[in-house]
């Protein structure tokens, strides 16, 4: 995070390794998990950066706003139409916010836990997916409110996962097509 507006909606500069040159005023990139609008760019000791509006929704939905200048984000370009798909569909559409519950080494791997707002438990299966500050997930097991999953070491290099402890707050969206079908059964 390179800075931040703070008003009645909030404006975020966030550095990225991204060639913006071909990221137009519009585009759409997930940060964290949230799909926000690109709404200007620049250059700047030697990083590029880009700015996105965050609106009071967001920030009330989101972990967005704790960030502080310096946290880290995970950034993600939105999957182009035909390109493979590397896990299970991600729409940047924030459902809630989980919190880490426990951290702990499991061979080379680390095994997460999160607590979940009760809403949102229903939505969450052994072996299906959920998306956690943007990273697409399997989910190993569920116990209620609380579910876990495997950080394998090269994800926590290349995330903020690394960085992940205990009381953490992270950005939930819950697989697509179980959102669906909590609608269509009538239990959402």
């Amino acid at each position: 995070m390179r800075a931040i507006e703070r008003r009645g909606d909030s404006r975020f500069a966030i550095e990225t390794a991204y060639d913006l040159a071909g990221v137009p005023l519009g585009a759409s990139i997930a940060c964290s998990g949230a799909c926000l609008t690109v709404v200007d760019k620049g250059q700047g000791d030697g990083r590029g950066w880009f700015a996105a509006d965050v609106s009071a929704e967001t920030l009330s939905k989101t972990t967005l706003g704790d960030w502080q200048v310096g946290s880290p984000v995970n950034l993600e370009r939105p999957l182009a139409l035909g390109a493979e798909l590397g896990g299970h569909l991600v729409t940047g559409h924030v459902d809630g916010v989980a919190e880490v519950v426990e951290r702990r080494a499991e061979g080379d791997s680390w095994r997460f836990r999160f607590r979940v707002p009760q809403a949102l438990k229903h939505f969450i299966a052994a072996k299906g997916s959920v998306a956690l500050d943007g990273v697409s997930l399997t989910v190993n097991e569920v116990l209620d409110d609380v579910f876990g999953v495997n950080i394998i070491p090269h994800t926590a290099s290349v995330t903020t996962f690394g960085r992940r402890q205990v009381g953490d707050r992270v950005n939930l969206e819950i697989d697509l097509l179980a959102r669906y079908l909590a609608r269509l059964i009538g239990k959402a």
